[in-house]
């Protein structure tokens, strides 16, 4: 029974080769592009579950208000691992300090780390780290154990870095690493390379008292006030203890520790290890990028909403095309097929159909698979075929096969042996016209849903792209570099060589450009006053170039004279704005000051608010002031003409002025751009996946037009004869499609601008939702469907009616 099921289910499909190819084609695109939805949110939702201890680790993090407002910090004051130690005997606690940008210099001689070396640049990944991680954080070893991170100057590397460093991480061991030409330690130990599906991407890991002797250099104190996202803890709680347990003894733990007269409030409370990869509160200072669940959720209801729509093509198809079957149902009712046996052999044929479609589908989705990484960060050598996605392909088929097949069945099923007999079945008759109607409603809702997202989406990233951010962003090449003496002692000596290119504008030093993720903040006095105004200023130190190499604007006074030290500064606008001043000539001449025991300087100009950080904030209270010592990031303004040369030119400079580092040169520009990573990657998933949709709904389309001009022949020709222009048969067919698309757009309009003014939330400056968006997709979605249904319908207008009266 079951081969004659597949037998006849295969005829079918073979007999009805363009109905075949509509489904199978709907089908296959729609189950590809969901696969590799599955693959991104499987990758995403595993970060550090292989972890054994993953549910009962936590990170512990601060919630900070003042009258700035509430502010979420991952890291915490130096001296709090060791108090929490004693106040919490009954956890697990271990502490890593982060050291972003590392240097790390290695030779193949253990005696002399100077000579002959090799330099790289570590952006993540090199932790000043405590034996404890390794009892929290399970790792494998391939040589040594985390004993040997109680030690000073001793370090354990990853194996590819070992690999990087040394040629071979067997060979590693016992040889020395200089890390930021300060500290050279010794390698005692290799591990295992992380996952990629871990936010702990561990690849120098320095024993923790080798930091004790450079806290300065790093710029850390043994205090309770400065606090600093590169210094975090992380806990495990033990059986039997909840997080709210702990989190209520904090309040004490706060009262006793911080300083009651600071202006901030603090809370800590514990973050899971399972959420750390999707609190966006926080950044990821351990990993590459964290993943909103908002993201997450949106390519869940994507991938769904396409499945439901190649599932709608089926059901309508399949039950326009029972009617031309209605003969060999009754046929087969008369020689005793129970309707049992015929649901069973009608969902057959749409398992069959549906699995040859997940086989093709399974084939797209691997040509795809490289393209992948344009759409999510997901890594290189990611896996399309897991248990996990076997799994899912099998929900899937099953979904499909009774979302699609069980209608279609009923149907075919119920039909009158009698009326079938006599092709009395019609297409009114089966009762399907009424559910076609809303099937193609609910189609296109999605399609425009998804037109809307896009337009939204792309339009959203233009203004980004294309936002005046108050300085000018373009042809600036920025260099890092460090602030150590030598390093300073060349400053002045290598801006004179690079002024000496005639392709160079303009250079500066300073601690970083106008736009960045730095938050350096302090709290200020203003004009001679002993009273703390109870909120910060956040700042940067820059030499009095900074202004004219990225072209901020002065709306009052002018820029500090050249100075190694503060006592002229600059602020922004919003600066004043917030102490009541808002004529930007009144601050002139005021005086400020950061922190109880800072120095008094002069406000001699005040600039134009500039983007401080991505448009997704708001403008921050500015204060610019030079301070030689922290001037370490080089700035270079360049002629727009043979801009590569200029660069390569401005790299071999450095590399000969500064031997002993490593050069890591970028333009601003392209900097600016990786702020808005994951929004440009969702803009182009809308993009992909509403081309997906139109497609899907236009074979469905097509599929119901060519079933309509079928059915029709008769009555066309007898139009045609009694005088029916070419354009009143081309509106026969087209007007019902239109009035069914105006629909779906009531239903789409309304979901589209709940879902595209959530997403625009997250950005301060944003475009208007506007009626000329929904204008455009209704529109959009009109023109394609007409022209996908004017085909059918001009070739059966101009068919000649004779040969379609004597056919029929």
């Amino acid at each position: 029974m079951l081969k004659n099921y597949i037998k006849i289910a295969w005829r079918n499909i073979i007999r009805h080769k363009s109905y075949s190819a509509i489904n199978i084609a709907g089908l296959a695109v729609g189950v590809a592009a969901c696969l590799l939805i599955f693959v991104v949110v499987q990758y995403e939702l595993s970060f550090d579950k292989f972890q054994p201890n993953y549910k009962n680790i936590y990170r512990v993090v601060m919630k900070q208000t003042s009258e700035n407002g509430i502010n979420y910090m991952e890291g915490v004051p130096y001296p709090m691992p060791d108090a929490l130690r004693i106040d919490f005997p009954q956890a697990k606690f271990a502490r890593l300090i982060t050291d972003y940008g590392a240097l790390i210099t290695a030779n193949s001689n253990t005696q002399n780390a100077g000579a002959g070396t090799n330099k790289f640049i570590e952006p993540i990944g090199v932790l000043f780290i405590e034996p404890q991680f390794f009892e929290i954080f399970k790792h494998k070893w391939l040589s040594g154990d985390k004993s040997a991170l109680a030690q000073p100057n001793m370090l354990v590397l990853s194996k590819s870095s070992a690999d990087k460093y040394f040629g071979d991480w067997k060979h590693a061991v016992g040889k020395l690493l200089k890390i930021d030409n300060l500290i050279s330690a010794r390698v005692a130990g290799i591990i295992e390379d992380a996952p990629s599906n871990s936010d702990f991407q561990l690849k120098v890991m320095i024993s923790f008292p080798t930091l004790k002797p450079y806290l300065k250099a790093y710029n850390f104190e043994d205090n309770w006030d400065n606090v600093g996202s590169n210094s975090q803890v992380f806990m495990m709680l033990p059986p039997q203890t909840t997080p709210g347990t702990i989190e209520a003894q904090f309040k004490g733990f706060v009262t006793k520790h911080y300083n009651p007269n600071n202006i901030y409030s603090r809370v800590h409370f514990l973050q899971p290890l399972s959420n750390m990869h999707f609190d966006t509160r926080f950044s990821n200072a351990l990993g590459d990028h964290l993943t909103n669940m908002a993201t997450i959720r949106t390519l869940m209801l994507i991938a769904l909403l396409i499945i439901v729509m190649a599932s709608i093509n089926f059901i309508n198809l399949s039950t326009a095309q029972s009617v031309g079957r209605s003969k060999e149902v009754g046929i087969r009712k008369v020689l005793g097929s129970s309707r049992a046996q015929l649901i069973n052999q009608s969902l057959g044929e749409t398992g069959l159909i549906v699995i040859v479609s997940v086989i093709l589908a399974i084939v797209i989705a691997w040509l795809s698979l490289p393209f992948l990484k344009n759409i999510a960060s997901v890594p290189d050598d990611i896996s399309l075929i897991s248990i996990g996605s076997v799994l899912f392909l099998i929900a899937v088929v099953l979904f499909i096969v009774l979302l699609s097949g069980i209608y279609p069945a009923l149907i075919v099923s119920g039909f009158k042996p009698v009326l079938a007999i006599k092709n009395k079945i019609t297409a009114a008759s089966i009762g399907g016209i009424p559910l076609r109607r809303v099937l193609v409603i609910g189609q296109f809702a999605i399609a425009q849903l998804l037109i809307i997202g896009t337009i939204v989406a792309v339009q959203q990233m233009n203004f980004v792209n294309k936002a005046d951010l108050g300085f000018n962003k373009d042809a600036v090449l920025v260099m890092p570099g460090n602030s150590d003496s030598v390093s300073i002692s060349k400053m002045y000596g290598f801006k004179q060589q690079l002024l000496q290119n005639p392709a160079v504008k303009s250079v500066s030093f300073a601690s970083d450009q106008p736009s960045s993720n730095n938050n350096w903040a302090a709290n200020f006095y203003f004009n001679n006053s002993t009273k703390d105004l109870g909120y910060e200023t956040f700042y940067k130190m820059a030499d009095a170039d900074y202004f004219k190499t990225y072209g901020l604007r002065f709306v009052a006074g002018h820029g500090y004279e050249q100075s190694d030290t503060l006592s002229q500064a600059v602020v922004n606008e919003t600066f004043l704005k917030k102490l009541g001043i808002q004529n930007p000539n009144n601050g002139i001449g005021k005086t400020v000051r950061l922190g109880a025991k800072g120095k008094w300087a002069s406000i001699v100009g005040v600039v134009a608010d500039f983007k401080t950080n991505s448009l997704r904030d708001a403008v921050k209270p500015i204060m610019i002031f030079p301070r030689k010592k922290f001037e370490s990031v080089v700035a270079v303004k360049l002629s727009t003409t043979n801009l590569a040369e200029s660069a390569t030119q401005l790299q071999k400079l450095w590399e000969t002025t500064y031997p002993d580092y490593a050069y890591t040169g970028y333009f601003l520009d392209d900097n600016i751009a990786q702020f808005y990573k994951q929004e440009n990657q969702l803009a182009l998933v809308y993009k992909i996946f509403a081309l997906i949709a139109i497609f899907i709904s236009c074979l469905g389309l097509y599929g119901l037009v060519s079933f309509m001009v079928v059915q029709r022949t008769k009555e066309v020709g007898v139009r045609k004869v009694l005088g029916a222009s070419v354009g009143s048969i081309v509106y026969l067919f087209s007007k019902e499609f239109m009035i069914l698309i105006a629909c779906s757009f009531a239903i789409a309009m309304p979901a589209a601008w709940y879902m595209m003014t959530g997403w625009l939330q997250n950005f301060v400056y944003r475009i208007n939702l506007t009626p000329g968006v929904f204008v455009v997709a209704v529109f959009a979605s009109l023109i394609i469907a007409w022209l996908t249904v004017g085909y059918k319908a001009i070739k059966a207008a101009l068919a000649n009616p004779v040969k379609s009266l004597r056919s029929e």
